[in-house]
């Protein structure tokens, strides 16, 4: 078992929640147990890889993300390691059985929870970003991009949406367009058989934890607030069958989230046998970087990216870490170097601790 990191965060208690979130204020213990080696180089290494073998359907009962639910889990897990196999969860998380179920879900889809034996413990990255020196209520849009780069590369704990961002490029369909695009999908790279309505759910998730609900809509109060993901613009809903994903400059993108997606994509790269042997393990060429494969996710796919977009973000990136970052093109093709060490947790903890003191000042 991995040594555990014990923190102190102060005793506090949640805000009032949306109504109708499944959500209620949960107060926050004084000891957090941390597992040390969550999204370290080497998970980073292994998690963005397709394994035909692996594959993670229906596992949220068709409740997306919500609001609340990951501190709520986090807090939870803080207090005690086996709280989603309690028989009373229900109760000392506030919801139903199935939004139980929903939160160990995503917690561990997102890998901010890893298994320990029966138990789920906390990674580094949950106290990181959710921490006391983090945004445990998502103010900060940072937090959120974070969220959709931590399930979009996980094929084998979200696959309807890392195939979506990564493989599933139509830029205006229909929900049964992308529900024909997953089951080829899975048919064509996977060898786990998965039911069509399973596959189907699946992607009515992702359309709808990724959009804005839109007025006049016959969805129960519940069903109608909108995931945190839905704020990113990265899907809308163009009418009653129509809905349209397309690449953008994202000038709203935050500029660590980008350095941290690309820290995991080197660090990936640092673990390929090939790159070691070839020397290119501290190199990253534009392809690399704006078009996924089954070996590997990209920031440009995933984040919806325009290649001029991708470009003056990583121009930008390499403004800020000048001793770590360069960019140079040659024969009109652009590469990005790592000069120097590059965390990406680090890089996290530096984007929270200088959003704490601007907030302090």
């Amino acid at each position: 078992m991995q040594p555990f990191r014990l923190v102190n965060p102060p005793a506090q208690t949640l805000p009032p929640l949306a109504r109708g979130s499944g959500c209620v204020p949960v107060p926050v213990p004084r000891m957090l147990p941390i597992r040390e080696n969550g999204h370290g180089p080497s998970h980073a290494a292994g998690r963005m890889r397709l394994d035909a073998k692996v594959a993670s359907f229906g596992r949220h009962e068709s409740f997306p993300l919500r609001f609340g639910w990951i501190t709520k889990g986090l807090r939870a897990l803080a207090t005690n390691p086996s709280v989603f196999g309690r028989q009373d969860a229900t109760v000392i998380l506030g919801v139903g059985k199935n939004m139980v179920s929903a939160i160990k879900y995503w917690l561990q889809a997102t890998g901010l929870a890893e298994s320990s034996g029966r138990d789920l413990a906390p990674t580094k990255l949950a106290d990181v970003a959710f921490g006391e020196h983090g945004d445990p209520y998502l103010e900060d849009d940072a937090t959120i991009w974070l969220l959709h780069w931590l399930l979009a590369t996980t094929p084998t704990r979200a696959t309807a949406i890392y195939w979506f961002f990564n493989h599933f490029h139509k830029p205006t369909f229909t929900s049964a367009e992308a529900s024909a695009g997953l089951s080829d999908f899975a048919t064509q790279e996977l060898t786990v058989r998965t039911a069509a309505t399973t596959l189907k759910r699946d992607v009515q998730l992702v359309l709808r934890m990724y959009a804005r609900t839109s007025g006049g809509t016959r969805l129960t109060l519940e069903d109608a607030l909108d995931s945190p993901l839905a704020m990113l613009n990265l899907q809308e809903r163009l009418d009653a069958r129509h809905w349209r994903s397309v690449p953008m400059d994202r000038a709203e993108l935050p500029l660590h989230v980008l350095a941290f997606a690309v820290a995991q994509l080197f660090e990936y790269r640092a673990g390929s046998a090939n790159a070691r042997r070839e020397d290119r393990a501290n190199q990253l060429a534009m392809q690399d970087l704006m078009y996924s494969s089954k070996s590997h996710c990209a920031p440009g796919a995933v984040f919806r990216l325009t290649e001029e977009g991708l470009v003056q973000k990583l121009e930008a990136l390499c403004d800020a870490f000048p001793e770590t970052l360069s960019l140079s093109r040659t024969a009109g093709v652009f590469q990005l170097y790592k000069r120097g060490p590059l965390d990406a947790v680090s890089l996290l903890e530096t984007h929270y601790s200088g959003s704490n003191e601007r907030d302090a000042a």
